[in-house]
This record gives structure tokens, sequence and C-alpha cells, in this order.
């Protein structure tokens, strides 16, 4: 009879359910992602990530670290400005600076995380931090949770026996936040210098299909986008900075649990909307003016992004709406395409396509299509532009935007719209559904008054 490993199954079994039932364990702000809205990534979710990983590397050692931390300023202590590594993230669900996770390093198929201790001094500025034990394994899955302080013995000691054994030809899958990061695991482990091979692609080739709790968290972030794009909408009038609708934006993001933006949003307007990343925001808009606004909350960790041009004034010009209807129909054909086995490159030809087949006297005597100077999608997930093979061919579980434009410098024209697109079983679910797309739509929206902005 062994006690205490069964003792420790039943207290991580005890914790693990009251996790499940959205029982938050005190201290509370140790937990990782504590009170944010998303809410922990199931354990069960997080072993698969984990066991998917391992059978991709066929039995090679992995060793994956979490991100070093950023500053906000010198005097801070470095937990200050701090967001986690997406790898790290994607097989922990932590949140949790400077942490390690071994994958069959100790022994075939075992798993180890290793996690700061306490320290008094940075908590004080910082708060209370999951420490090792525990309430680390049960969030996680992961029964050997350790100390950092264990980690350089740990590691120098496995590597010494894995060089010793004749083992030092096969390969070490390292995938690391930051390039000190490997540096230092190269100082603990100097055996492993001439076996470092990136994990990334393999990591990639698992996050490209998201899993039940990845789209959860992209559904409410695209959610969250959408209602500030309304609002920005509602709001617009000429004479509006694109600095005030993009305070509006990021306003409507915070106060619905989005943690941060996706990326820097882009709200341009007149000349601005053929800028394709134009993130300046300092224009006044003139009456006119049509407006681009390209945002992606990010909720969990996980980005929307998300675009739609409008007029300022509420009405689109018949040249305005020409080349809207033209760059929506081009999207439409190409999501419409959208199925299990066809490939962004098909789906890229059928928009240019369409654009081509419809720009008759449009653009001169030449089709709008060369006036389409971008791709038409790229993944989305935890990044905007998210990893995986562009020459993957879709799968259901995949998201991808769709987003064909039109820019027009020498008018001051520019015309995007984008949609986040879920491939399904036998087709697609537009995630941005919900988001007025059609030129009546847009101008029926602007006539609604503002619902979390007062005008001036």
């Amino acid at each position: 009879m062994q006690p205490v490993p069964l003792l420790v199954s039943l207290a991580l079994k005890r914790i693990s359910a009251l996790i499940a039932a959205g029982v938050v364990l005190a201290p509370a702000p140790a937990l990782s992602q504590a009170h944010s809205p998303a809410g922990p990534v199931p354990v069960n979710l997080l072993e698969s990530r984990r066991a998917a990983l391992l059978r991709l590397l066929d039995g090679a050692p992995a060793i994956v670290a979490a991100a070093r931390l950023k500053d906000l300023e010198r005097e801070y202590p470095q937990d200050s400005d701090f967001r986690q590594d997406n790898q790290f993230f994607y097989l922990t669900g932590l949140e949790v600076p400077r942490g390690w996770l071994l994958l069959n390093v100790h022994a075939p198929g075992a798993t180890t995380l290793y996690l700061p201790p306490r320290d008094p001094s940075s908590e004080a500025w910082t708060g209370p931090r999951l420490l090792p034990g525990l309430e680390a394994a049960a969030l996680t899955g992961v029964d050997d949770v350790r100390s950092t302080d264990d980690l350089d013995d740990d590691l120098g000691r496995w590597a010494g026996d894995w060089g010793s054994n004749g083992r030092s030809r096969q390969t070490v899958f390292v995938s690391t936040g930051a390039e000190d990061q490997r540096a230092r695991l190269l100082e603990i482990a100097p055996p492993l210098s001439g076996s470092i091979r990136p994990a990334a692609r393999y990591l990639a080739e698992l996050r490209l299909v998201k899993d039940a709790d990845e789209i959860r968290r992209l559904r409410r972030a695209v959610a969250i986008t959408s209602e500030a794009h309304r609002e920005a909408m509602r709001l617009a009038t000429p004479g509006i900075a694109e600095y005030e609708l993009e305070a509006a934006i990021e306003f409507v993001f915070r106060s619905e649990g989005a943690e941060r933006v996706g990326f820097p949003s882009i709200v341009a307007a007149g000349p601005n909307s053929t800028i394709l990343h134009y993130d300046k925001n300092r224009r006044q808009t003139q009456d006119g003016d049509l407006v681009v606004i390209d945002i992606g909350a990010e909720w969990g960790y996980y980005t929307a992004d998300v675009t739609r041009t409008f007029p300022v004034n509420g009405a689109f010009s018949e040249r305005q709406r020409a080349i809207y209807e033209l760059v929506l129909g081009a999207q439409q054909a190409a999501i419409e395409a959208v199925r299990p086995g066809t490939t962004i490159r098909d789906l890229s030809s059928i928009a240019r396509r369409y654009i081509d087949e419809h720009s008759v006297g449009l653009c001169g005597s030449r089709s709008c299509s060369r006036y389409f100077i971008h791709g038409l999608s790229h993944w989305l997930g935890m990044d905007v532009h998210d990893v995986g093979r562009y020459g993957a061919t879709l799968e259901p579980g995949m998201v991808l935007t769709v987003e064909p434009g039109i820019y027009l410098p020498d008018e001051g024209l520019g015309v995007r719209i984008e949609d986040d697109v879920l491939v399904t079983e036998d087709g697609y679910e537009i995630l941005t559904a919900d988001l007025p797309r059609e030129p009546s739509a847009i101008e029926a929206l602007m006539r609604e008054e503002p619902r979390w902005i007062r005008r001036r």
C-alpha cells in the first residue's frame, strides 16, 4: 500500500471536480487566467494536445519554454507586462511566467511541468502567481509539477545520461519563447547542442485544426469584434476623428471582456483607406470618405480579425457602391466555395476570377483585380495570422479569413470586406454572419443611435 500517492490522486480528482464545477479555489489570484471571462482550458483537451504532439514527434523528447517577460518600465518587476507564449499556453493552459514543459524527457511518455517558486518581492508588485503543486497539476493534467529551482539539475542530469547512453543522435525538439531561453537551455545541457530541432512546424500542424474550446474562444472574440464594428458605424459622422472611432471600438472590446487587441486597430478614412496596414488613426474624417475598419478583439488568447468598409456620412455614393458590391461579390463567391478538400489558393482564384468577370468599365480598360494587392485569406487563431501551412487542404475545424479588397489611391477609395469562416463537415459557417455586409444593411445600421458611446 502506498498512501501518499493515493492521497495525491484523490486530491487531484477533487480539485479537478471543483474546477469543472466552476468553483474558484483560494487564493483565486493564483489560478492561471484567474477571473478571465474565458475561464480555464479543459484539462482533457490539454492532455489531448500534448498526446498529439508526442505522436507527431514519434517519441523524441520535447522541451517547451514560456516566453520571457517584457518590462513596462525599467523599474517595474519583469512580471508586469506579460502575455504567455502561444505554444506554452496551447499545451498547458497556463498564464505563468518562466515556466518549462518537458515531454518524453525523464521517461517515455512522461510529462513534467516546471513553475517558478514563490517570490514575495515580485508578487508584492504583480500579485500571487500559480505555484508548483496540486493546483497546477489539476489545472493542466500534468501530475509531475516541480519548481524551476530543480530545472537545472534535472535537465543537466537527463542530458548527461541521454548523451552517454548513445542517444545523442536522437533529435530533441525545442519550442522556446525567446532566444535567451534557448541559450539558457544549451548552458544547462551542452550535450543537446547538436541535436536541437524546432518543434514549431509540428505545433503549427496541431493548431491549424481547432478543438471545441478554441472554437468557443474564437466565437466570443468574433462576437465582441462585431459589436465594436456596429458601434463604430452608429457613431460615425463627418468630422469624427479616426482615433475617436478607435477609442469607441476598444471601449467595447474591454467592456465585453476582451483583455487586449489582437493587433493594432486599423481605422482608415478617405485616402488612408488605400493603405493596407495604416494604424496611425489620426485623420479627421470628411464628408464623402469611405472608412475601412480592420479590427480584432482578443478573448482568452484567441483573436478575431474582421473588416468592414462604410461611408462616414451614412450613404454610399454610386461609385463607392459599385466598387463595394464588386468586392462583396468576390468575397461571397469565395466563401461559397469553402469546404473540406479545397485550398486557400483555390478560393483566391475564385475571388480574382469573379473580379475579372464583373469589373468591366469600373477600372478603365483593365480588370479591377490589379488593385487587389494582397492575399485573400489567412489562418486565424491565437495569432491573427495564425500558424499552419498555406498549401494545406481545408479540414473541418480550420478557421480562416476571407478578405478581398480593391484600393484606388488616385481616388482615395479603398474597400476591404473581411469575415471569419469556420470549415465544417459539409461546408462552412460564417462566424461573423450577424455583422451586416450588404450596403443597404450598413446604411440602415448607421442610422441607429450609439449604444455604448454618447455623441459629443
